[in-house]
Order: C-alpha cells, then structure tokens, then sequence
C-alpha cells in the first residue's frame, strides 16, 4: 500500500458532473486548460490570466482559552469553545503565470457591486491601455452582471448601445450578458467553469492553502482582526510561497 502511495484513511467529496451538453462541457474545459497554459506567453506579452472567485461565511471564531502547543508526547490543544465575532467573505484573484495573489477584496458581502468593485481593482494593478486580460471564474449570477459588463465595455473602450436588462441588447438576459463577457475579440474577457467543476479554478487550490495555513487553527478577535491577518498572509504568501501551480489536467477525461 505504501509502495503504490495509497491511503485507504482518507477520502474527500466529489461531484462528478452530468453535463446536459457534454460538447459544451468538453468545449468549456478545453477553453480553461488553453488558457492555463497560454499564460506564461501571454504574460510575457504584457497580459494576464487570473482565476477568480469568492470565499465567502469566513468565521471570526475567537478561541475561549488559548491554544496549548504540542510538546513531547502530546498533541497540539485547540479549546473547543469560542466567540462568535462575524463573517467576512473573501474575493481573490490567482494570477495563473506568476503564482501571486492579486490585492483582494474583503469585506461583509459578496454582491454584484463587490465583485465588479474587485475585478475593477484588479485592472488597476496593471493601467497599460492594450494589456490582456482573461479571468476564470465560475457560473455565478454575479459574473454575469449589467453591472460587470458595463464595466468590462468602459474598461474596453466599447460605445456600441448594450441595450437594457431583461429587455434588450448585451444586457438582456445572462446569456447575452456571457457571451459578451467571454468574447475573445475583448481586451477583457472571461472564461467560465462548466457547472460542479471548482476543482478547474485554481484560485481554489489557493483557498485550501489558505484554509490550511491560516484559518484552521487561528483564533480571531473580531472581523477586523481576521481581515488583517488574511491581508498580512496574501503578502507574506507572494513573499515567500508564490509560485505558478503544476497544472497537468489537459482536457483529457478523468476516467474513461
């Protein structure tokens, strides 16, 4: 079992996904792992690439006693009780070449506004006029917004008429809202997950990082406090632990 690298104690969630389209699903899979791996060139062009997506119910949990350390013959003792102080959700954005953390945003909700708001912050770090950008983030009604699109068509320099929600143009319905955002012949695109399919995010390989390293045993002593001490992780990560991640998944299927 050991030379074979098996272990039988452990195990995780899976969602295995029942595409309605299996060619939309293949096509939208392929379009991700393309852009994966035009990253580096693209950066090197001056561009970007960044998976994106939010965290969201972050717990301030403040431990009732404090943690007592491992020492010989014992293990490390969390208190079990603790303080509720909060939630904070969490908007991240993983820049796919260079493995860093862009600033992210944090704060009480993860609305439409927040997530243009940080989209918007993320252009900043970068104000060449003709710099590329392709963003990989999920299905969710909030990448998808009027709000977003007028953004990405000010952003893109885009005047044409995006007509009005619900009703008519780019902005009729989520659909035409999409295949706005996710037009290649924008500076500013998107690229979307197929349903079920976070594990093609990268940003929520960082998240685990981040849940491993930072949230899982710390005790906060309000939502200012965890907000502080994610802000001071994000910079100490890009200081000392930032680096592209190995992805290997080509679009092939997982099992046959």
């Amino acid at each position: 079992m050991e030379a074979a690298a098996l272990k039988p104690h452990q195990s995780r969630y899976w969602l295995t996904p029942a595409p309605a389209d299996p060619q939309e699903f293949a096509t939208r899979v392929q379009a991700i792992c393309d852009a994966y791996a035009a990253a580096p060139a693209l950066r090197a062009r001056g561009g970007h690439v960044v998976s994106c997506d939010e965290m969201t119910g972050i717990q301030a949990l403040e431990r009732a006693a404090p943690t007592l350390p491992m020492c010989s013959g014992a293990v490390e003792r969390r208190e079990f009780e603790y303080v509720r102080h909060g939630t904070q959700a969490l908007i991240a954005s993983f820049e796919v070449a260079t493995g860093a953390v862009l600033p992210p945003s944090i704060g009480p909700t993860r609305t439409e506004a927040d997530f243009a708001a940080h989209v918007e912050r993320t252009l900043a770090t970068d104000l060449t006029p003709s710099a590329e950008w392709v963003f990989v983030a999920d299905q969710l009604d909030t990448h998808k917004s009027e709000t977003l699109v007028r953004l990405v068509a000010r952003a893109c320099g885009i005047t044409d008429d995006l007509g009005a929600k619900e009703k008519s143009g780019v902005l009729r319905s989520m659909a035409t809202r999409a295949a706005f955002l996710s037009d290649p012949t924008h500076r500013i695109r998107f690229v979307y997950t197929p349903l079920h399919c976070s594990w093609l995010n990268q940003i929520e390989l960082w998240f685990s990082i981040l849940v491993r390293k930072l949230l899982r045993r710390a005790s906060f002593t309000s939502v200012d406090d965890l907000r502080d001490r994610i802000l001071a992780f994000v910079a100490y990560f890009n200081r000392t632990m930032a680096h592209p991640f190995k992805w290997t998944y080509r679009g092939r299927p997982l099992h046959a």
